[in-house]
């Protein structure tokens, strides 16, 4: 069965840091654009950030300068690593892969910043 499932949200004070971990299983994404999406409360999802499979990465104006997404293709994993974190950065965080236009998405992993 192919599936994302991500890891490492929770609840982190304004200011602090979270490490977010995407593992892929049943496919190899060594080819795939991987990347990160959230989602908040009675917003659209919207595009954190995502990796190319030479590397590039692209963000959000929001998140330039604080996130920070790389992939491990040996280990089929793409992490993003979020510092100085925003309560306007609270949101269900999901890891998606595409590929050929087919897009696979993870179940979603909770970010809470309290102010």
């Amino acid at each position: 069965q192919v599936q994302l499932a991500e890891s490492g949200g929770g609840l982190v004070h304004a200011g602090g840091s979270l490490r977010l971990s995407c593992a892929a299983s049943g496919t190899i994404v060594s080819f795939n654009t991987m990347a990160w999406y959230r989602q908040a409360p009675g917003k659209q999802r919207e595009l954190v950030a995502e990796i190319i499979t030479s590397g590039n990465a692209n963000y959000a104006d929001s998140v330039k300068g604080r996130f920070t997404i790389s992939r491990t293709d040996a280990k089929n994993t793409v992490n993003l690593q979020m510092n100085s974190l925003k309560p306007e950065d609270t949101a269900v965080y999901y890891c998606s892969s595409r590929i050929f236009g087919t897009t696979l998405w993870g179940q979603g992993t909770q970010v809470t910043v309290s102010s």
